[in-house]
């Protein structure tokens, strides 16, 4: 996980020959970076050992050591914008004056040097032109909402109000390139985000509809590289759809959706847009980099993600559309095992299976269908393997997220349990075989279906869940600050009584003894969103009413894990679990694959 650079050659041996690396991290990896305009370094964020501390750090591409841009102990770096305008320079927000609050800085990548643009007092963050100034800014407001302001002189006026239950899903995308354009996703006035416009003279009350999705939240947009009007857009209901707006990128999209190229996106372009790199993938297939030259109409393999995994027996996930005991409609996928998998009868198993009920985090999130790790590890050591969108899930309308407000526990726990009676009555899953697991939320939804459905799970993988809502709410990040009233309102109002009630109801802490199967828990030591003391009471909890539990505790770790050995210390833990108590196939682990792992046991009541 570390950054290379090779020469632009429509010769992609040649090109690929010239791969050398220009970085040398060898304990968490690289994971977001960007070329900047000049052509001269690459920008990276890193964290340390998962504080989520980010800094922005400035590698040159011809070789030589990473600089960190940010080096302020203690804050927090992302990076705002990069412009073709200044070419050697980067927009950053920095949280060094106060915790809470990041402020927008100008940093010059050949000195570091930092130049202060515009203090944030209390806001979410900026929007910025590719004049490099601040032109609107987003600020919470106390009922949950938001209030986009716009730059006056030295101080900012109201602009737009987005209200409460509109604010998860309308959010300013960006600026046109000549400031006349303000672009939105926006679902006032309709259920699912669309993207508008508002011609920036005119003022707020031009809002107009550019396009929107009759069941889906529009969630990404192609801009022009120059101008940055949109080309393009995309929304996900079940499977991922492109729509062109502009007619300069229909013969692109036409061609290349005729490659058979898989779900197919675009990763970078050059300046005069004539070359593209391509980003593909699909269900059976990782991640795949492909060059295309437009002029000519070539496409180009790059190389591949995973070249291990080519040509390698993957399963396929299917999607469908369930129906929750309230009429609700949930988005699911199924990936069985390639053994039980009647390839001309959709959602169709040779036999009942042990099945993984793989919950996602969040909870303001969602899964898409196309090629996931968890879904194909699992699948191969036998299991069915199966993914629901909940209510609350992003990306199903406002309605759809709404209808999750105080539900933790609750009506978003009844999804889950709906899916998996789904999986049941068809054939798919065996019910006496059924694990529920998943990271951050999908940790929580572990706890809560451990304690509230003692008879239904046959076991649980908890990775970073809270298990204490109160606690949880005490000791979110300081950088959350102008976000935690969207958190009450999914948990409970820290600052009422009724909502310290709901949160200690909805806690699975307290229902610790209801437990009755067999539970694995995994914890980074630096999380700072779930810290290790939800993990650490859920376990004296557990221990104090006498019910089993192995803990796992990685020092080095934060929300979630991400050295090389720490993931396949863990995974190889879950699948002897899992084999254990489902009764699947598990590969031994060599020490050679987890030489350097920081795995600690701090339980195991299971050997």
């Amino acid at each position: 996980m570390n950054l290379w650079v090779c020469k632009c050659s429509t010769d992609v041996g040649d090109a690929l020959a010239s791969a050398r690396a220009i970085t040398a991290d060898s304990n968490r990896g690289i994971y977001s970076f960007w070329w900047a305009f000049d052509g001269q370094y690459l920008l990276y964020a890193q964290d340390k050992n998962g504080d989520e501390n980010q800094h922005i750090f400035a590698v040159p591409v011809a070789g030589g050591e990473a600089r960190d841009l940010t080096p302020f102990p203690g804050a927090r770096a992302s990076l705002q914008a990069l412009s073709k305008n200044f070419p050697g320079s980067a927009l950053v927000n920095i949280n060094q004056r106060d915790p809470r609050f990041a402020d927008l800085y100008r940093i010059e990548l050949d000195t570091g040097e930092l130049t202060l643009l515009q203090e944030n007092d209390g806001l979410h963050g900026f929007i910025t032109g590719e004049d490099f100034k601040a032109h609107f800014a987003v600020a919470p407001e106390a009922d949950g909402g938001a209030l986009i302001k716009v730059a006056d002189g030295a101080s900012w006026k109201p602009w737009l109000r987005i209200s409460t239950e509109d604010v998860s899903n309308t959010w300013p995308q960006g600026m046109s390139a000549d400031g006349r354009w303000l672009y939105m996703l926006d679902s006032r006035g309709r259920d699912t985000a669309a993207l508008v416009r508002f011609d920036l003279a005119a003022g707020p009350a031009s809002a107009e509809l550019i396009a929107e999705h009759p069941r889906a939240d529009i969630n990404g947009v192609w801009v022009d590289v120059n101008t940055k009007e949109p080309l393009a857009w995309t929304a996900t209901y079940e499977r991922r759809e492109i729509h062109v707006l502009d007619e300069v990128l229909r013969k692109d999209v036409d061609f290349l959706e005729q490659k058979n190229l898989g779900q197919w996106g675009i990763a970078s372009r050059t300046q005069d847009n004539q070359t593209w790199i391509l980003v593909s993938m699909s269900d059976v297939s990782p991640a795949s980099y492909y060059l295309y030259d437009r002029a000519n109409a070539v496409v180009q393999k790059l190389y591949d993600c995973r070249p291990a995994l080519a040509g390698a027996p993957l399963a396929r996930m299917q999607s469908m559309t369930l129906t929750a005991r309230d009429g609700l409609d949930l988005v699911c996928y199924l990936t069985l095992p390639v053994f039980a998998d009647v390839a001309d009868i959709p959602l169709k198993s040779t036999a009942p299976l042990p099945l993984v009920l793989h919950v996602h985090g969040g909870p303001q999130a969602r899964d898409f269908w196309g090629y996931d790790p968890n879904h194909q590890w699992l699948a191969n050591r036998g299991y069915a393997v199966l993914s629901v969108n909940f209510r609350a899930s992003t990306g199903f309308g406002k309605s759809f997220i709404k209808a999750g407000d105080g539900q933790w526990g609750a009506r978003m726990d009844d999804d889950l349990v709906d899916a998996v009676h789904w999986a049941i009555d068809h054939g798919i899953a065996d019910p006496e075989r059924v694990c529920i697991m998943g990271a951050s939320y999908g940790g929580y939804a572990t706890l809560w279906g451990m304690t509230a459905h003692a008879d239904l799970y046959a076991c649980g993988v908890d990775i970073v869940g809270p298990a204490n809502l109160e606690t949880l709410a005490e000791s979110i990040p300081p950088y959350w600050e102008a976000a935690k009233t969207q958190l009450y309102r999914m948990i409970g109002d820290a600052g009422t009584a009724e909502g310290r009630s709901l949160m200690k109801a909805r806690s699975p802490v307290y229902y610790a003894a209801s437990i009755q199967k067999p539970l694995l828990i995994g914890q980074g030591a630096n999380d700072p969103r779930v810290k290790q003391a939800e993990s650490d009471q859920m376990v004296a909890a557990l221990k104090a009413s006498n019910v089993p539990v192995s803990y796992v505790l990685f020092p080095d770790e934060g929300h979630g894990f991400y050295r090389p050995a720490n993931q396949i210390k863990f995974n190889a833990i879950t699948e002897q679990f899992l084999a254990k108590f489902l009764g699947g196939r598990f590969e031994p682990v060599l020490d050679s694959e987890v030489h350097g792992n920081t795995a600690i046991i701090v339980e195991d009541s299971f050997q």
